[in-house]
C-alpha cells in the first residue's frame, strides 16, 4: 500500500512541477502571439506575467521595451532595456534600441559606447550599426560647436 502512496504522491508532483514550467513558457509564447497580433496592452500583460515567473527572462524585458516603444514611453521603454541588458549584455536589439534613444537623446558619448559593445557581439544586425554612426557623424559636429 505504501508503495502505491509513494508512486501517486511522486506522480502527483511531477504533474504539478511540468504544469508550472508550462505555464511559465505559455506566458512568454502567448505574450508573442498577441505582440505579432498587434494586441498591445494584451501582450504586455502576459510579459509581465512572464517575468513573475522568471524574472530572468531578457527577452520578455526586450517585448515589454517594444510595446512602450509603439506606446511612446520612453521611460518605461529605457527601464525595459536597462533591464534586458543587465541580464543580457550582448543583446543586439536592445544594445541597438538604447542607441537609438541615445542618439534621439542626443546623449553621443552614450552611442559610441553602445556602438562599441554592439560591435563586439554583433551577429545579425550590424548593418544598422553603421547608420546609427553614419547619423552621429552627421550630427556629432554640432555638438562640439555648443
Amino acid at each position: 500500500m505504501s508503495k502505491i502512496f509513494k508512486f501517486i504522491f511522486y506522480f502527483f508532483v511531477m504533474i504539478c512541477f511540468s504544469n508550472i514550467s508550462l505555464g511559465k513558457e505559455n506566458f512568454f509564447d502567448k505574450g508573442i502571439k498577441l505582440y505579432k497580433d498587434k494586441k498591445y496592452d494584451d501582450a504586455l500583460f502576459m510579459f509581465e506575467r512572464s517575468i513573475v515567473f522568471n524574472p530572468k527572462d531578457s527577452n520578455s524585458y526586450l517585448y515589454l521595451a517594444k510595446i512602450y516603444n509603439v506606446k511612446e514611453n520612453k521611460e518605461k521603454e529605457e527601464k525595459n532595456l536597462e533591464a534586458t541588458l543587465l541580464i543580457e549584455p550582448g543583446n543586439e536589439e536592445a544594445i541597438l534600441m538604447s542607441m537609438k534613444i541615445a542618439l534621439e537623446k542626443s546623449n553621443y558619448s552614450k552611442v559610441k559606447n553602445l556602438s562599441n559593445t554592439f560591435q563586439k557581439v554583433c551577429k545579425n544586425l550590424c548593418e544598422e550599426n553603421k547608420g546609427i554612426l553614419e547619423s552621429l557623424k552627421n550630427i556629432e559636429p554640432k555638438d562640439n560647436e555648443s
